[in-house]
């Protein structure tokens, strides 16, 4: 597919388990790096929401019309509070049912004799949706318009995210250079924002304040599409930390 400048998404993950903190979410990172690093495509905006059809419902109907892409996870399994695909189908008011194709998937996988209830389950979504294919465990996720539908077992996601490639329009590949100060950031504050203000169009600049191996000091952090706008950031930035006498730290 061809690229479009400036590509973004939102991930909406779906599950009672994480707002409760029994299970940590490990999909938002991996995630973020891969659409980035793969598609040049920027996650601009990140939810954790119950697994409530009302919702999820507001939650897709809103993001789908801000954002170029919406990544669901969670939802899609074989249990009564797997509600993530039918939502789906009242959001965008589409039909939801048993999708042939996906129902064939599963069938062959578990065997008409062990293919349950729960399992048939898991080939229900909307009707108009196409299939992204499960290379760990059969059951297929779906995209729904702009809207992708990932399983939450974070294995499980990774081993399917390659097969979501086909639907995406690619953005540029956003770059970062990162600089480690053995400083605060009050003491560069100042610099940092006169920097961001003369490439304010091209490039976004981050400090993260870090105490580490008995170190405190901060990370300075250049995010852009451009490589040659990041060379001149980067430029400026080491005569500034040069003026205040800084010393970089390489950790």
């Amino acid at each position: 597919m061809k690229k479009k400048k400036k590509v973004n998404a939102a991930i909406l993950i779906i599950g009672n388990e994480i707002l409760s903190g029994r299970t940590q979410d490990k999909n938002i990172a991996f995630l973020s790096n891969w659409l980035n690093l793969n598609c040049g495509i920027t996650v601009s905006e990140v939810r954790i929401i119950p697994d409530v059809e009302k919702t999820i419902i507001q939650n897709i109907r809103f993001l789908s019309k801000e954002f170029n892409y919406v990544f669901t996870t969670g939802g899609i399994g074989p249990t009564h509070d797997d509600i993530t695909a039918k939502s789906i189908a009242k959001a965008f008011k589409v039909k939801y049912g048993f999708h042939n194709e996906a129902y064939k998937i599963l069938e062959t996988y578990y065997g008409k004799e062990k293919f349950n209830d729960g399992r048939k389950k898991m080939a229900k979504m909307p009707k108009i949706a196409k299939l992204i294919y499960n290379p760990s465990s059969a059951a297929p996720g779906f995209i729904t318009k702009n809207v992708l539908s990932l399983p939450g077992v974070p294995s499980i996601l990774n081993s399917m995210i390659e097969n979501c490639k086909k639907y995406l329009v690619k953005g540029l590949k956003v770059h970062s250079k990162t600089v480690n100060l053995f400083t605060v950031e009050s003491n560069i504050a100042k610099q940092l924002e006169k920097i961001q203000k003369k490439y304010f169009k091209f490039v976004d600049i981050g400090s993260y304040p870090f105490f580490r191996l008995g170190k405190i000091g901060v990370s300075v952090v250049s995010r852009s599409t451009s490589k040659s706008k990041l060379m001149l950031v980067n430029k400026d930035l080491m005569k500034a930390i040069k003026s205040k006498k800084i010393k970089i730290l390489n950790i």
